[in-house]
């Protein structure tokens, strides 16, 4: 069975339009509730969201939804999203629900789902649902209709769990940190994480009004956190999505440190405080020039699919801890079971508060490989894996890169496009491959 609505991260639309729309959302949870209740006699679910004004909407459907199918709701207000997987494990709650639509501009939304072990359900439990949102309601009677109740300190439980990710015996005193929460989910909480271990802050982003999140602001759009560390005088600066899940960093210059950067920066703390590390796990736009160092240094590396959802299978099926996206999507698994930009971003400035240097230096060994990227458009009817004249070429780029790049060919999965990128030690040798390649894909 196919999936209808549900994505690689769950259901995500414009608002307004089919799914994300109130009658929908009404029966998503009300399926979801009934989904749950195969299993659970009374259960009880969280529900969290990001500063999208749709999302008062959203949730007053969903809350409609689940007590018709009489499950309890808790209601956080704005909270990031690892903040919603912690509270749904820690609170022993039956399920996560987290409406947003991450780094997306304000006019879209969605909905995202965790376990009880506040992690990502798996494809079987969104098939189960989607079966679901086809049978027709079951209203309980009035004496089982579910309850809802605010959880008033939801915001300052999740700044206690950000601040026991970082080591005791560190601070973060003696640091100025620029903070951009993309007018986003964690506009009330970074500053205080910061702030609470010792730093002095500096913040951007974090006035959201319903309409701003991700609007020239955070992670997606670094620009002007670099602007705001030089202006302030910051030594770091720290850029989170609408939702915080993840994170780019900027250093005292305004060099911009991207999420695989930050990935060698963490992993290699642990080995220097002799922590075993026996692998990790990046994507298959994982720059070489990480992978490089890492298997230096005798780790193994692993590319899933892009996306922190199949970086966390890959790790999961290999009990490793660590992996992570260029997006900053970072995942340190023995400090949370999914991926934070807040508790990444502490893990960074950990490493950089124990080797008594700055982030320049830690990266010292890892010069990226330069990237090109190209997107082809296709005609309707082509079959570009059919196409001999890319097979040649592409053995052609590969034999002169040898093992100094790599050549990543994949479709878009939401345009008709496919996505040329080569990597190379020397740039004009991966752009002159890359234009080749998507010349042989246009002929």
């Amino acid at each position: 069975m196919s999936r209808t609505y549900f994505g690689t991260d769950g259901i995500r639309g414009t608002v307004g339009h089919d799914p994300i729309t109130p009658d929908f959302m009404l029966r998503l949870g009300h399926a979801v509730g009934r989904v749950l209740k195969r299993s659970e006699a009374r259960p009880t679910v969280l529900i969290g969201k990001d500063t999208r004004i749709s999302g008062y909407m959203i949730e007053s459907a969903l809350e409609a939804g689940f007590a018709s199918a009489g499950v309890d709701v808790v209601l956080t207000g704005p909270l990031p999203t690892p903040g919603v997987a912690y509270l749904t494990r820690a609170l022993r709650l039956d399920l996560g629900v987290v409406i947003s639509a991450s780094h997306n501009p304000f006019d879209d939304n969605g909905i995202k789902f965790f376990s009880a072990r506040g992690e990502k359900l798996p494809d079987a439990w969104e098939l189960e649902v989607e079966a679901a949102l086809g049978d027709r309601p079951q209203w309980v009677d009035s004496a089982q209709l579910g309850k809802a109740r605010r959880l008033d300190d939801a915001g300052g439980r999740y700044v206690e769990f950000c601040k026991n990710t970082f080591s005791p015996e560190l601070s973060l005193k003696g640091l100025k940190i620029a903070i951009d929460a993309a007018h986003g989910a964690a506009y009330h909480v970074a500053p205080s994480v910061f702030h609470e271990l010792g730093a002095e802050t500096h913040c951007i982003g974090c006035g959201p009004d319903g309409f701003n999140i991700n609007d020239g602001v955070g992670a997606t759009a670094p620009a002007k956190l670099v602007e705001a560390v030089r202006e302030s005088g910051a030594d770091y600066g720290v850029a989170l999505d609408g939702d915080a899940d993840r994170l780019q960093l900027v250093d005292a210059d305004g060099r911009l440190y991207n999420g695989d950067e930050l990935l060698y920066v963490i992993v290699a703390d642990r080995l220097a405080q002799g922590q075993p590390v026996p692998g990790v796990v990046g994507t298959l736009m994982t720059n070489m020039a990480v992978e490089v160092a890492l298997r230096r240094q005798g780790i193994e590396f692993i590319r899933a699919k892009v996306g922190d959802r199949y970086v966390l299978e890959e790790l999961s099926a290999r009990g490793w801890l660590l992996g992570g996206e260029g997006s900053g999507h970072l995942l340190a698994l023995d400090k949370h079971t999914t991926g934070d930009g807040i508790v990444s971003a502490l893990q960074v400035l950990q490493a950089v508060a124990r080797a008594g240097r700055p982030l320049p230096q830690l990266m010292a060994d890892v010069t990226l490989f330069p990237q090109v990227l190209i997107n082809v458009r296709l005609r309707p009817d082509q079959d570009w894996k059919a196409n001999p004249n890319l097979a040649d070429m592409q053995a052609t780029v590969l034999r002169e890169l040898g093992d100094t790049g790599r050549v990543l060919i994949r479709p878009s999965g939401t345009e008709p496009l496919v996505r040329v990128m080569v990597e190379a030690r020397d740039g004009a040798l991966a752009r002159s491959c890359a234009e080749r390649l998507a010349g042989a894909l246009r002929n």
